[in-house]
């Protein structure tokens, strides 16, 4: 009989146990801005079938909590549709003695959702900051029918929900404005609500018409698209971002400079957002 020895077992073990991690996938988590979950799940279906040995993890929550996730260390990326806060940055610094990494990453055009039946096609800033603060609550106000205005919006945490409220609104959301989970459940919401109004993405807009959005009442109504959001003519457009805790290495690195290439911001026009240039 062989007698096998136990440093020869070890050995063995160890070799065994790093060919076994090494044919692990290394994953990158992606956690946060729920506008921008179905663009980070294309970018991270494309990027993985070209570097199989890397998995990534994408998971929506809102852009506040996907900077908690960063400040608590439980994401390596946290995707924003909004600005990093004052008070997020002091966190962050205060944990990690970093002051974080920016990155824009994408362009979007902030929707303005109606039901396809309201007759209702143009409202210009200043009347959808009275819509939604609860000022105006007929739509025969702003030459609709008769008929209650139902106001349908997003949660606190959501970086869409700060961005609408501090560019649009300007002061505080109607009590009456139904928050929903999501912008998908706002779009589903308002298909099935005749009087509804509510705002997203542009690239959630299936099913419901976009509002022509004006600066002030002399203006002409603009959409969302590729042209009006890279001329600025269209009042409500903004920047995506990525967050990360310091500046980004190795495989982390890999998949940004992908996203910022021309091929990862491609992907941006096909999923319905707009690319940077």
């Amino acid at each position: 009989m062989y007698k096998i020895s136990f440093k020869v077992v070890i050995l063995l073990v160890v070799v065994a146990f790093g060919a076994f991690s090494f044919s692990i996938p290394k994953r990158i988590t992606v956690k946060g801005s729920d506008t921008m979950v179905i663009l980070s799940q294309k970018w991270a279906e494309v990027f993985m079938k070209k570097n199989p040995g890397i998995s990534i993890q994408v998971t929506g929550g809102g852009s506040g909590v996907g900077i908690a996730a960063l400040i608590n260390g439980s994401t390596v990326i946290a995707n924003s549709s909004r600005p990093i806060d004052q008070q997020e940055l002091e966190k962050l610094k205060s944990k990690y003695n970093q002051n974080g990494i920016q990155i824009a990453c994408a362009k979007d055009g902030l929707s303005v959702y109606l039901n396809n039946a309201n007759p209702v096609s143009e409202l210009s800033i200043p009347q959808l900051a009275d819509i939604f603060s609860g000022q105006i609550t007929n739509w025969k106000q702003v030459g609709g029918p008769d008929a209650r205005i139902q106001l349908y919006g997003r949660e606190s945490s959501s970086g869409t929900f700060e961005f609408f409220k501090d560019h649009v609104v300007k002061t505080d959301f109607a009590r009456n404005c139904q928050t929903l989970p999501g912008t998908a459940a706002i779009v589903n919401a308002i298909k099935r609500d005749k009087f509804g109004i509510g705002y997203g993405g542009a690239a959630y807009a299936e099913g419901v018409k976009d509002c022509k959005v004006k600066k002030d009442a002399k203006s002409k109504g603009v959409l969302p698209s590729a042209a009006t959001i890279k001329n600025r003519t269209y009042p409500i457009s903004r920047y995506l971002f990525m967050y990360l805790r310091e500046k980004p290495t190795g495989d982390t690195k890999k998949f940004i400079d992908w996203i910022l290439s021309a091929e990862g911001q491609n992907v941006i026009v096909e999923v319905g957002y707009y690319p940077l240039k």
